[in-house]
């Protein structure tokens, strides 16, 4: 059974049965989430900057575990003494939980000092047969037409609040081109340059049988 947990941002852990990965993990911004409780084998990164490096690093050191991102983001952390799997885009990649194929994000990636963080991605996860989509930080792109045709995702995790990625009006056109069955709003309201009206949203999203299911990190179990 695949459960999804919103820790917040773009922050995600995925968990099925008693093994689970961490998405962007800024667990920071919710205490409510004990990490050090939960079962977690895998901490994928989809780009370099800090609210989604987030605690990465200090959790993959503290629970002996494997980051995984993209060349330039996974040297980094390895320098850190966190251990890494680099990975390029466009392959699948197997982990106990399941498995994953890092894809085409358009957004810029560079670390805290400044240096070059590799190029920005977003991840498909199959996890028992759930096609889990995390778009990562994003513009509107084609590239979700040719994610849809490839890989048929049946949950999108889209960024919604604008300003650095796609705003509501855009991440609705996303989910349509996605051919996502669910839709999961993040990246929005963390810091005022990225508030989002979330009923306009699920407006914009109610066609066919696509659902908007908003998620409150505040309600985390």
């Amino acid at each position: 059974m695949v459960d999804l947990k919103y820790i917040g941002h773009s922050a995600f852990e995925i968990k099925n049965g008693d093994k689970a990965v961490l998405i962007d993990p800024l667990v920071s911004i919710n205490n409510k989430f004990k990490w050090k409780k939960e079962p977690i084998t895998d901490i994928l990164l989809t780009h370099a900057h800090g609210d989604h490096l987030g605690e990465a690093i200090k959790i993959a050191k503290e629970k002996d575990i494997t980051i995984t991102a993209v060349v330039e983001l996974a040297t980094y952390c390895q320098s850190e003494g966190a251990k890494t799997k680099s990975v390029g885009l466009g392959s699948w990649i197997n982990f106990s939980w399941g498995r994953a194929v890092f894809l085409p994000a358009f957004h810029s990636s560079s670390l805290m000092d400044g240096r070059y963080g590799g190029c920005a991605a977003s991840i498909l996860l199959d996890v028992d047969g759930v096609r889990i989509y995390h778009a990562g930080d994003t513009c509107l792109t084609g590239e979700m037409k040719t994610i849809k045709e490839l890989y048929a995702p049946q949950i999108a995790l889209l960024p919604i609040g604008g300003t650095y990625t796609m705003d509501v009006e855009h991440a609705a056109m996303a989910a349509k081109w996605l051919g996502v069955r669910t839709v999961i709003p993040m990246h929005y309201g963390t810091f005022p340059e990225i508030q989002a009206d979330l009923e306009k949203f699920r407006n914009l999203v109610a066609f066919g049988n696509t659902a908007c299911q908003i998620l409150n990190p505040a309600e985390i179990k």
